[in-house]
């Protein structure tokens, strides 16, 4: 299924994507981590765990999964899974490169990931996704553009990433941090060659941190496939912890904080892929339900007093402790 397709498709469950951060290394940053996965974060265990989401969300109709060279194995995880079901030819796979995993698969390490653009990390970092991935790697994206990246302005990285697009990669990018809307705008003027070097955006957008969209649909009016993430706030959005406007919301509705909070995003015109950053299976059987949720301008009204300001969003989101 080409990548652009995914937007477009008739099955609702198409819009919504797997993403991989929270089961490709034993420690992140979402809440509720401890009673999410198993005791045991052995790399086996994690694998199992990460196969058995895989087969959760491909047999209810999602078809984009998203990996990346930091997500510690994840990139190896979803290698083993596709190769263990070659009949599994219809999905899209994203992965990013960027940041490079230094926790050596601890929850306590210093430095969980460092970040580096330059055009050596990149080469370094293509031929490890291309040795795990091959020719199942459908999206390539640079990893956590802010405004000063040098991605940005890199020409010699530029050509580089045509080239792979000239080879059959669809490049993107993924934004982060307070000031997304200016990397985004950013991105849209890199062009090789005067055609432009970006078709999809993967953005952070949730009911607290809502600063990107007007950028997101100007990348979308572009052309580009906007992808989603973060849509669950790292868990903040989902019970225990979420808002009481979002549990008022919820309950009229009948469904969970989760399938809410995912189904204001769906409902964005912008949007093309909405990444579940689901744990557990019964976590990613709530979050799928938002394809059906129907929510009225009373609720609408009611979710948006939860908007943050985004520089206070995402200092906690720094603050937040690796589980």
């Amino acid at each position: 299924m080409p990548f652009a397709r995914l937007a477009s498709a008739t099955t609702p469950t198409c819009h919504i994507g797997l993403g991989l951060a929270a089961v490709g290394r034993p420690g992140y940053i979402n809440l509720g981590r401890e009673q999410d996965l198993p005791a045991d974060r052995s790399v086996d265990a994690l694998r199992k765990r990460t196969h058995e989401l895989l087969d959760a969300a491909y047999a209810q109709g999602v078809r984009y999964f998203d990996a990346a060279r930091s997500y510690g194995r994840s990139e190896e995880f979803l290698a083993d899974w596709l190769r263990a079901r070659p009949e599994v030819d219809d999905v899209v796979v994203g992965s990013k490169w960027g940041y490079t995993y230094t926790a050596d698969w601890t929850t306590d390490a210093e430095k969980h990931e460092v970040k580096d653009h330059g055009l050596a990390t990149f080469e370094r970092q293509r031929a490890e996704t291309e040795a795990l991935l091959g020719d199942r790697l459908d999206l390539y994206q640079i990893h956590s553009v802010t405004p000063d990246s040098p991605a940005l302005t890199d020409k010699e990285l530029h050509a580089q990433l045509a080239e792979a697009a000239a080879r059959g990669i669809t490049i993107g990018f993924s934004t982060s941090g307070p000031a997304q809307a200016d990397a985004i705008r950013a991105a849209l003027a890199v062009t090789v060659e005067g055609e432009p070097l970006f078709r999809t955006v993967q953005s952070t957008y949730n009911a607290l941190e809502t600063s990107a969209a007007p950028a997101l649909a100007e990348a979308h009016e572009a052309g580009l496939t906007v992808i989603v993430k973060e849509g669950m706030a790292n868990g903040r959005l989902a019970e225990p912890h979420a808002p009481d406007a979002l549990k008022v919301v919820a309950a009229r509705t009948g469904l969970g904080c989760d399938a809410v909070a995912l189904a204001l995003i769906l409902r964005q015109p912008w949007a093309g892929v909405v990444l579940s950053g689901a744990a557990t299976a019964t976590q990613l059987a709530s979050n799928l339900h938002a394809a059906v949720v129907d929510l009225d301008d009373g609720q609408l009204a009611h979710l948006a007093t939860l908007v943050e300001d985004p520089r206070a969003y995402w200092e906690h989101r720094a603050d937040l402790p690796w589980h």
